[in-house]
């Protein structure tokens, strides 16, 4: 019988980068991957979110027994739920996930910077500079109600208390991960009581793009399954 795995994907436009690793774990795992596609990016929305609707969305969607798998900003989504209903889900398993609160010059300068473009919109070379100076391409390429709802996502970090999460819980992490790097993996591990970190040297943010099979042996691993 095939088991079921529940993905809230990241800050992404597409989940077609997902397709190989999700055939892998249908075809040789026999786990059937279900793809949640998050409002205002896969799915489309013209609204501003916030954390809150982003956690009633996850919670109206997933099974009281789901084994649910969130990657970067999808792994924010099922901490804040999570640390709201400690035992919404039966098994977590947070691949290389946002969620964890740093002071963040990076997000202090896109305040100031989104401050200063904002009576010079139609300079549109000069906004791609400054954002592609600071790193901040995702925030660049998004829809204004998204850049705004990326906004909230980052401020959200300071209020949530990871420690509350009481479900099994497994940690992937890419040592060359530089998006979210591997010493916050370390900072989640040591909140969540009994949960496992494993870091993979050769993976970076998005292992599903550099290593879908590694990848997806690590969720059969976790899930019990044989090949």
């Amino acid at each position: 019988m095939d088991k079921t795995l529940y993905i809230i994907h990241g800050w992404t436009y597409t989940v077609e980068p997902w397709n190989k690793t999700i055939k892998i774990l249908n075809e040789r795992y026999h786990i059937k991957a279900k793809m949640l596609h998050v409002p205002g990016l896969t799915d489309p929305s013209k609204k501003v979110w916030t954390i809150d609707e982003y956690v009633r969305w996850a919670d109206s969607l997933l099974p009281e027994d789901a084994v649910v798998l969130g990657h970067s900003n999808g792994g924010r989504i099922l901490l804040n739920l999570l640390s709201r209903q400690p035992g919404r889900v039966s098994h977590l398993i947070l691949l290389s996930s946002a969620g964890v609160y740093e002071p963040s010059k990076k997000r202090d300068i896109l305040r100031i910077v989104s401050q200063i473009l904002a009576p010079l919109k139609q300079v549109k070379i000069l906004r791609k500079i400054i954002h592609k100076l600071i790193g901040a391409g995702d925030y660049e390429k998004a829809p204004e109600n998204m850049k705004k709802t990326l906004t909230n996502m980052l401020d959200s970090d300071q209020y949530l208390d990871i420690s509350k999460i009481k479900v099994k819980t497994d940690i992937l992490w890419g040592e060359l991960d530089k998006i979210t790097p591997p010493r916050q993996a370390e900072k989640i591990h040591q909140q969540i009581k009994k949960s496992h970190l494993k870091i993979f040297p050769n993976w970076t943010h998005a292992p599903y793009i550099v290593d879908p099979e590694g990848l997806a042996k690590a969720i059969s691993v976790i899930m019990g399954v044989k090949k």
